[in-house]
């Protein structure tokens, strides 16, 4: 794995210092990343895992391990520089826009384009405008577009959750009961732990089911951006975490591992390991903290990409040369995680520079004087 970080490092991403940017989380984003893409390569193989399985269970809370990711990461952006005003969030919505669709409407196309079927309009509508995390989210055009859609909805929540958290606690308090009681309906009243996981997906995935979970990572910051906590005492925590999570007792389908008191467990497994991330100081060597900053880095092409390389690879092996199935999935996750350096390289930083205030005004006045 760290060879092929190495390999495709690229001369031109000059690695940070340690700096004062969340690296850790960098690392626990990279790792969850490339974790969700093995559990898929060898699901496609194997089948579903039970319940009791450590990959189940990765399988599952990567996704949500993301969404706390996601929450704390825009708090430690956005949270001390973001006025409640209308400038201030129609630039955080830009540079989410920049951030997030192209690459969405890139892997929608090549989905598309690999089906070879031609969706109806609603569905691609939805799905270009981003939509579809509004109104239909199970819609969507590739293994994974799903959580995409989940980011979006929460994206129209962060600016709320940014003023009432510094003007109006009090509804901010509310508003947290709300989500709370949201999750724990949907934990113990919407999914049926006797129902399986595959026919209750359209609920497990709607957002409402998701949104505390990015209110959780946008409160460890709230609460613990000042907070130290000793290295020691996160080693432990991190160790307690582990076998809780590999070891708490569930069996049979999946549906266990999101129902009940087993998903706030869980739940509090993917908290519990952000928090150890989020305040950890322990600097790694140079050479390791390069190669898992750059996975980080890289985590959404990695996400989003490694279903189009499986099924690739697959046609691969089905027309030209047939490749093992345990092959197939070495040959996958080289070549994800080689695409996933270019696009990010050559393709996300692209988008990501265009969506710089100071890029938006240059094409806006470009554009003004070519009409």
């Amino acid at each position: 794995f760290l060879g092929s970080i190495y390999f495709m490092e690229s001369s031109k991403l000059k690695p940070e210092s340690f700096s004062n940017r969340l690296y850790n989380l960098d690392y626990l984003r990279g790792l969850a990343a490339f974790g969700i893409m093995i559990y898929h390569y060898i699901s496609s193989i194997m089948g579903r895992f039970p319940s009791e399985t450590f990959l189940a269970r990765f399988g599952i809370y990567g996704v949500s391990t993301f969404y706390i990711l996601s929450g704390l990461t825009l708090y430690h952006v956005y949270y001390n520089k973001m006025k409640p005003s209308k400038e201030d969030i129609l630039l955080f919505f830009k540079k989410r826009i920049f951030r997030i669709f192209p690459l969405l409407w890139l892997i929608t196309i090549i989905s598309i384009i690999l089906s070879h079927t031609i969706p109806d309009f609603t569905s691609l509508l939805l799905t270009f405008t981003g939509l579809f995390g509004f109104l239909n989210w199970e819609k969507y055009f590739s293994v994974g577009v799903w959580s995409i859609g989940n980011e979006l909805v929460f994206y129209t929540f962060f600016p709320i959750f940014v003023l009432f958290s510094k003007r109006y606690k009090l509804f901010m308090i509310l508003f947290t009961i709300i989500i709370s009681g949201l999750y724990l309906y949907f934990a113990y009243c919407r999914l049926d732990p006797i129902i399986t996981f595959d026919d209750q997906t359209k609920t497990y995935i709607n957002p409402l089911n998701q949104i505390f979970l990015f209110l959780g990572g946008f409160l460890i910051g709230l609460f613990l951006n000042n907070v130290r906590i000793k290295n020691s005492i996160i080693l432990i925590l991190l160790l307690s975490d582990f076998v809780i999570f590999t070891f708490y007792p569930t069996h049979g389908d999946i549906i266990s591992l999101v129902t009940g008191t087993n998903r706030l467990v869980f739940t509090f497994c993917c908290l519990l390991i952000c928090v150890c991330f989020y305040k950890m100081t322990l600097k790694f060597p140079k050479i390791l903290h390069y190669r898992l900053t750059f996975l980080g880095k890289i985590s959404y092409s990695v996400y989003l990409f490694h279903p189009i390389v499986w099924q690739l690879t697959g046609i691969f092996s089905t027309h030209f040369y047939y490749i093992s199935k345990p092959v197939s999935v070495v040959v996958s996750v080289i070549f994800t995680l080689i695409t996933s350096r270019y696009v990010y390289l050559y393709f996300e930083k692209y988008f990501i520079k265009l969506g710089q205030p100071n890029k938006i005004a240059n094409t806006l006045k470009t554009l003004d004087r070519n009409n």
